[in-house]
């Protein structure tokens, strides 16, 4: 990982001001080119993004991805809890194959990927949504947590 504390990615320019808040917020938890950890994230220094966040574990067996903290709003945008069900058991997306693709990339990776595309949802609804995945990693390399925070429009009839 370069180092997060300088980079300023394009996307961030055009981020609605939760996501970029928890993008610089999560900035300042990464030091000398390492990750951060779980426990360096502090919901109290971030209260108001409390209701948009996720947490996903990425596990070692074939559930791969396994949601640990969901937030209130994100149980009332998807209509569900899915907290300890596997990505794959319980999405909010297009597709279970598309979720995965961004969960990988982040692992991969273990940078921030920011996503910004619509998407009819499982329920039919149209989603004008943007979300940012953030690596947290408890030995500072190795992803072992995703960090995630959504902003979400459903269409008129909907919302």
């Amino acid at each position: 990982m370069g180092d997060a504390n300088t980079e300023v990615p394009d996307w961030l320019a055009k981020a609605s001001d939760n996501v970029r808040a928890l993008y610089l917020y999560w900035r300042t938890k990464c030091h000398d080119g390492r990750l951060p950890r779980r426990t360096d994230i502090d919901p109290t220094e971030i209260p108001k993004l409390l209701p948009y966040l996720t947490i996903v574990e990425v596990v070692d067996d074939e559930r791969r991805y396994v949601y640990r903290l969901v937030g209130t709003k994100e149980v009332e945008i998807s209509g569900q809890d899915p907290t300890g069900k596997s990505v794959a058991e319980a999405y909010y997306g297009p597709s279970v194959e598309e979720a995965h693709v961004f969960y990988n990339q982040v692992v991969a990776s273990a940078r921030p990927v920011y996503d910004d595309s619509p998407f009819v949802g499982p329920d039919g609804r149209y989603n004008d949504d943007e979300m940012l995945f953030l690596p947290l990693a408890e030995d500072g390399r190795k992803v072992s947590r995703i960090l995630l925070i959504t902003r979400c429009s459903l269409t008129p009839d909907f919302a």
